[in-house]
């Protein structure tokens, strides 16, 4: 069978896949310490399930209206409202099979072969296939540590070509964890705007934030910036929802439309019975999220003192999400048992093999130097699995 071009050119998901290794080695009775999942590990809240529950005993189990539910957008259009100011009316939103399916939808609807995205290094693992995937060409934009891993506009002036159509814009950041301020994202975002160019704000890790920090929506900074900006979000990370498969958009609402389209002809509509799940999510209590936040920051501060301890590793200080991005540059040239660590990948099998601990190399996000780890386990878990490391490295020379 001869497939596509576009699928050969993609790998799956290296997240799920280290996931899965994961999870096929605690089956074989391995005791692993995932620092891989970017989910949280709290359970979804129980007002959130009951919802649940009550739209089955209800008999709500059929197909909904393609974008979501009325209910459901309108609950989207009121926490646009409440916590980013931003104003958007039926037709602009809509909701998806989670937020990676919202990008998925924008790239199919937006680009014709050739046309140009700006992605900025370190990236979220998926941006640059799904521009693959729709015939368009990922621009990656490397960033630096020095610079909190956040776009500098020399950087971005250079990029952009007649055939730039889009930029993908993540504050709070996976896998960095940087959060782009007001005064930094300001002058890229009118600069987009200036040009013509869609913003993509993946906006997911929105209250996780540390540090007494203030979360910037890329929309609401100014009238030009909000139409030029497609808002995405989602339940998955501020209520422990991953597997719930409920993310959602806000933005143009010819964007919107044609991504509406697309999703008729291949998901239909997301689950009923998620839906409304979701909708209970964001009309419901909030408490909840600041609760796991408070947690996500303690864990942040005792991953960083574990990383320190680690000999030659430096990593910039997360300033929002559950995701450390520590560099291991340092140990890359050693060798245990004749094998040569070369980069990022080596390291990581190497620590799944010699110190039962997962986390994804850097070079699934475009910078190799690193290996991301999620803080979202518990701190018995961060505690264990950096002794690991740390005893791990300790044998490579």
């Amino acid at each position: 069978m001869q497939l596509s071009r576009r699928v050969m050119s993609i790998q799956p998901s290296p997240t799920l896949a280290l996931n899965a290794k994961a999870d096929a080695m605690r089956a074989q009775g391995v005791d692993i310490i995932n620092f891989g999942a970017g989910q949280p590990d709290f359970p979804t809240p129980a007002n959130i399930c009951q919802a649940a529950i009550k739209a089955i005993n209800d008999g709500f189990t059929r197909y909904t209206p393609v974008p979501g539910t009325p209910e459901l957008k309108q609950a989207v259009i009121n926490k646009f409202k409440r916590d980013n100011g931003l104003e958007y009316s039926m037709d602009q939103v809509m909701v998806n099979v989670g937020g990676k399916h919202s990008s998925y939808l924008i790239m199919q609807a937006l680009l014709d072969d050739g046309d140009e995205v700006i992605v900025p290094a370190p990236y979220w693992v998926s941006y640059p296939p799904m521009v693959i995937l729709a015939g368009g060409k990922p621009i990656i934009v490397p960033t630096r540590e020095q610079d909190g891993f956040k776009l500098q506009m020399a950087d971005l002036e250079k990029a952009v070509s007649p055939k730039t159509k889009a930029i993908f814009i993540n504050s709070p950041s996976n896998p960095t964890g940087g959060v782009y301020s007001e005064a930094e994202l300001r002058p890229l975002a009118e600069f987009c705007a200036a040009k013509g160019i869609l913003i993509v704000s993946d906006e997911m890790y929105e209250p996780i934030l540390f540090d007494g920090r203030s979360f910037t929506a890329t929309a609401a900074l100014s009238p030009a910036v909000y139409e030029h900006t497609i808002t995405l979000n989602g339940v998955s990370k501020a209520y422990a929802m991953t597997g719930w498969r409920i993310g959602y958009m806000g933005g143009p609402a010819e964007l919107v439309k044609a991504c509406s389209k697309i999703q008729s002809q291949s998901t239909s509509n997301p689950t009923s019975i998620a839906q409304k799940a979701a909708e209970e999510a964001l009309n419901g209590p909030q408490e909840i999220v600041g609760e796991m936040n408070q947690s996500f920051e303690r864990r942040r501060n005792l991953i960083m003192d574990l990383i320190a301890g680690l000999p030659g590793v430096t990593c910039f200080r997360p300033e929002g999400s559950f995701y450390a991005f520590p560099s291991f540059h340092a140990y890359y040239g050693k060798k245990f048992g004749g094998k040569e660590i070369k980069g990022s990948q080596d390291l990581a099998d190497y620590l799944l093999d010699q110190a039962a601990v997962a986390a994804v190399p850097g070079i699934a996000f475009g910078e190799d130097a690193c290996i991301r780890f999620s803080f979202a386990i518990s701190d018995e878990q961060i505690e264990k699995g950096m002794a690991s490391v740390k005893a791990a490295l300790a044998k490579l020379s």
